[in-house]
C-alpha cells in the first residue's frame, strides 16, 4: 500500500471513526466504492479507444 504501514492505516481508521461516526462510515465507503468503479470504467473506455486508434493506424 505504498508508504502506509498497518499502524498508519489503523490511526486513519480511528480518526475517521471519530470524525464521521459509526453510522456514517458505511455510507462514505459505499460512495467511495461507487466513485472508484465509475472512474475505472471511464478510464477503461479511454484505454480501449486508444487501442482502437493504434490498430487502425
Amino acid at each position: 500500500m505504498g508508504g502506509l504501514g498497518a499502524g498508519s492505516i489503523v490511526l486513519i481508521a480511528i480518526v475517521a471513526l471519530l470524525i464521521f461516526g459509526p453510522k456514517k462510515l458505511p455510507e462514505l465507503g459505499k460512495a467511495a466504492g461507487n466513485t472508484l468503479r465509475e472512474f475505472k470504467n471511464a478510464t477503461k473506455g479511454l484505454a480501449d479507444e486508444d487501442d482502437n486508434k493504434k490498430k487502425n493506424d
